[in-house]
C-alpha cells in the first residue's frame, strides 16, 4: 500500500473533525429554559414525606433532686425541669426518639426494635404534627424490626409501598427520611454504596443495604427510598467513631421488612424456615481447591437426618451457589434470604456437585417442629453427661427465645447429672471442645470421646463467651 501525501492526510482529518463538530457541540449546550436547569427531589419527597413518622418513647421517671429546679443549676444541666419536680411524684421522661414508616393506610407502622425495646408509651407523630399512641404488634430482636399499630378512627393514611430489595443496585440514587437528633423530619440524599453487607453484626439476620445518604442518631426506623417513591429499606445503624454521619449507613432490606410485617399481621409470631444443614463460606482457598470459578456460596458440611435438605437429596460437599436465581455470597446471606421466605413453600437452589451444576427444589419447613424433637441426650463419663443438646439453627433459636446461629445449644439439663453439677444450664451454647469447632451433635460426641479425661470447653451464655477446663 502506498502512503498518501501528508497534505492529503491532513485535509482528510480536517473534514473528519468538521463532520464531528456539530455532534460535540450538541452534547455540551447551554440550558435555555428553567426546566432544563432545575434538578430537584421535591416531587418524590412530597409523596413520601407524609408516610414517614417521628417516634417518641415516654416512660415514668422518679423526680430528681430538687436542686435541679434551681435556675442556677439548670444552666449547667440543660434540663427543662417541671416546676413541680422534687415533690416525690413520678415524672414522664422522653427515653428515646426515632423514626418509623407507615406501610398500610390503616396505621400499620414499622420501626426498629431497638427504638421501642425499653418499653413505655410510644407516641407516633405524623408529618402534620398529629400525635397518636401506638401499640406493639411484634418486636423482633433478631431482625431489629418492630411493627406498631395506631388507631386512625377509620382515616386512611398515606403509606409507602415496598420495593423488591433484590432489585436495588449499587449506584442507585436513594433518599433517607427520618428524625436525626430529634430535630424533626429531615431528608438527605445519596447512593447505594453496597448491597448484601453480611459482615455487620447489627442483627442475627443480616444482608444490609449500605448507603452514603447521611444517617444520624434518630434516623433509626426511618425510610431508605428509591426515586420511584418505594421503600428499599429501614435505616438501622451507622458506622462512625464520632457518633455522627461519616457516609456509611446501613438499612434492613425491604424484603425482610415485608416478612416481619406479614408475621405481625397474621398472629404476631415469626415462623422461619430451615434447610437443616450446617455450612461454611466458600473462601478463595476453597474456591481454588474445588475449582469454583467465583468466590462465594456455601459449602455444605452437615446434613441433618429427616431435614428438608436430606429429603431433597442434598449431600455433604455440595456447594450452594444460588437461591431462587440469586447469587449466594456466604452463609449469612443464605440465612437472610431463607428468613424472608414463608414456611410451607419451596425454594430452588443451584448446587455445584463435583464439576456439575444441578438444580434442586427444597420444601421449607419450620425447624422448631422437627429439630428439637430430635434433640440428643449426652451420656457417658464426661462433664456434659445428662445434657440434652441440639444444633443451634435460626428456627431453634427462635423457639427457645434466644439469639445465635452456630454451635450446639443445651436444651435441657437432667437434675443431678454431671452437666448440672459442673454448672451447665439450659440455653448455654457449646462452640468448641479441646479446640475443635462444633458443627453438629455428632462432632460434639466425637470430641468428648477423644478427650482422654481432659476437657477444655468454649461456649456462650447470654451472649458472653466462657472457657472452662475439667479434668
Amino acid at each position: 500500500m502506498i502512503a498518501a501525501p501528508r497534505f492529503v492526510r491532513t485535509l482528510a482529518l480536517v473534514f473528519a473533525l468538521a463532520a464531528l463538530a456539530p455532534l460535540a457541540r450538541a452534547e455540551v449546550t447551554v440550558p435555555d429554559s428553567k426546566e432544563q436547569i432545575r434538578f430537584s427531589f421535591a416531587p418524590v419527597v412530597k409523596r413520601i414525606a407524609p408516610a414517614v413518622v417521628n417516634i417518641r418513647i415516654r416512660a415514668p421517671q422518679q423526680a430528681q433532686n430538687p436542686l435541679y429546679t434551681d435556675p442556677f443549676y439548670r444552666r449547667f444541666f440543660g434540663e427543662d425541669e417541671n416546676p413541680n419536680q422534687g415533690q416525690g411524684q413520678q415524672q414522664e421522661q422522653t427515653k428515646a426518639v426515632g423514626s418509623g414508616v407507615i406501610l398500610r393506610d390503616d396505621g400499620v407502622i414499622v420501626t426498629n426494635h431497638h427504638v421501642v425495646k425499653g418499653g413505655g408509651t410510644i407516641d407516633v407523630i405524623l408529618n402534620d404534627k398529629r400525635t397518636f399512641t401506638a401499640r406493639v404488634l411484634l418486636s423482633d430482636e433478631r431482625t431489629d424490626l418492630a411493627v406498631l399499630k395506631i388507631d386512625t378512627k377509620g382515616e386512611k393514611l398515606p403509606y409507602l409501598e415496598l420495593r423488591d430489595s433484590d432489585e436495588v443496585e449499587v449506584g442507585d440514587l436513594v433518599l433517607a427520611v427520618g428524625n436525626p437528633f430529634g430535630v424533626g423530619q429531615t431528608v438527605t440524599s445519596g447512593i447505594v454504596s453496597a448491597v448484601a453487607r453480611t459482615s455487620v453484626s447489627i442483627a442475627d439476620f443480616r444482608s444490609f443495604i449500605q448507603t452514603d445518604a447521611p444517617i444520624n442518631p434518630g434516623n433509626s426506623g426511618g425510610a431508605l427510598v428509591t426515586l420511584d417513591g418505594k421503600l428499599a429499606g429501614i435505616n438501622t445503624a451507622i458506622l462512625s467513631r464520632s457518633g455522627g454521619n461519616v457516609g456509611i449507613g446501613f438499612a434492613i432490606p425491604s424484603n425482610m421488612v415485608g416478612a416481619v410485617v406479614r408475621a405481625a399481621l397474621s398472629g404476631g409470631r415469626i415462623a422461619r424456615p430451615t434447610l437443616g444443614i450446617g455450612g461454611q463460606d466458600v473462601t478463595a482457598d476453597i474456591a481454588r481447591a474445588r475449582g469454583i470459578e467465583r468466590i462465594g456460596g456455601v459449602i455444605v458440611s452437615t446434613v441433618q437426618a429427616d431435614s428438608p435438605a436430606a429429603a431433597a437429596g442434598m449431600k455433604v460437599g455440595d456447594v450452594i451457589l444460588k437461591i431462587n436465581g440469586r447469587d449466594v455470597s456466604d452463609i449469612q446471606d443464605l440465612r437472610f434470604r431463607l428468613a424472608t421466605m414463608p414456611v410451607g413453600g419451596k425454594v430452588k437452589l443451584a448446587i455445584l456437585r463435583g464439576k456439575e451444576t444441578i438444580e434442586m427444589e427444597v420444601p421449607l419447613r419450620e425447624a422448631s417442629a422437627s429439630e428439637l424433637d430430635h434433640a440428643a441426650t449426652l451420656s457417658g463419663n464426661h462433664p456434659l453427661a445428662g445434657a440434652q443438646v441440639a444444633m443451634l439453627t435460626a428456627a431453634v433459636a427462635d423457639h427457645l427465645g434466644m439469639r445465635g446461629n452456630r454451635g450446639i445449644v443445651i436444651v435441657k439439663v437432667e437434675p443431678g447429672s454431671n452437666a448440672q453439677k459442673r454448672g451447665f444450664r439450659e440455653k448455654d451454647v457449646l462452640l468448641q471442645v479441646n479446640g475443635r469447632n462444633l458443627e453438629s451433635v455428632e462432632m460434639l460426641r466425637q470430641a468428648l470421646a477423644r478427650a482422654d479425661g481432659a476437657y477444655q470447653i468454649v461456649g456462650s451464655r447470654d451472649g458472653t463467651l466462657f472457657r472452662v477446663f475439667f479434668q
